[in-house]
């Protein structure tokens, strides 16, 4: 049991470091929570108007979530497993934010990478698509997010499809308001600053 409460907490530990939060204050933007959604991701760091920061945001998360994931993983695959999940919550609240962080796309894309790459170019070709027939970045990575279960169930990797279908449905869950605003037609759409 200590080795999976030992693979949550570091996976959760660093999954909650607020990488949008850090590079825009590096960089002399102040706190990207004051603009936009107030989020700490990379589509509100875009917002910023800082295309190159917005990047660096989204590979910084992702990573996080890989790491998390292949270094844990060295003890066992079930360890691997909880130290991506944590890492994903890690990002959503983090402790150094009084638990208020992101919507956990890029870090859920990030540990799918160290789970199953097919199954990440699955949730990125879909996003593209999604993303570059709307421009809406919600909408995208909600129907990338149900695609990803699905994909995995397909490959025969049932293990990594539940947990990501907890990790869908978290998303979905985060995602409460974009939905009513997609539904609403006010959905902020990618590129779109404020």
């Amino acid at each position: 049991m200590m080795p999976v409460i030992l693979a949550l907490a570091f996976g959760y530990l660093l999954g909650s470091i607020p990488f949008g939060l850090l590079v825009t204050r590096a960089a002399g933007l102040g706190d990207v929570r004051n603009i936009g959604s107030g989020n700490i991701g990379a589509t509100n760091v875009l917002r910023t108007g800082n295309k190159g920061l917005a990047a660096l945001t989204l590979a910084l998360d992702a990573l996080k979530g890989t790491a998390a994931v292949l270094i844990a993983s060295r003890w066992g695959v079930e360890l691997g497993i909880a130290a991506g999940f944590a890492a994903f919550l890690g990002h959503l609240f983090p402790v150094w934010l009084r638990f208020k962080g992101g919507k956990g796309v890029a870090t859920y894309l990030g540990v799918l990478v160290a789970f199953a790459w097919q199954a990440a170019l699955v949730f990125a070709v879909t996003w593209l698509a999604v993303a570059l027939a709307t421009r809406y970045s919600s909408l995208a990575a909600l129907v990338a997010a149900v695609a990803v279960p699905v994909a995995l169930f397909v490959m025969g990797r049932v293990d990594y499809a539940v947990v990501l279908a907890m990790m869908s449905a978290i998303v979905f869950l985060k995602h409460r308001a974009n939905i009513s605003r997609l539904l609403a037609g006010t959905e902020s759409r990618i590129g779109a600053k404020g």
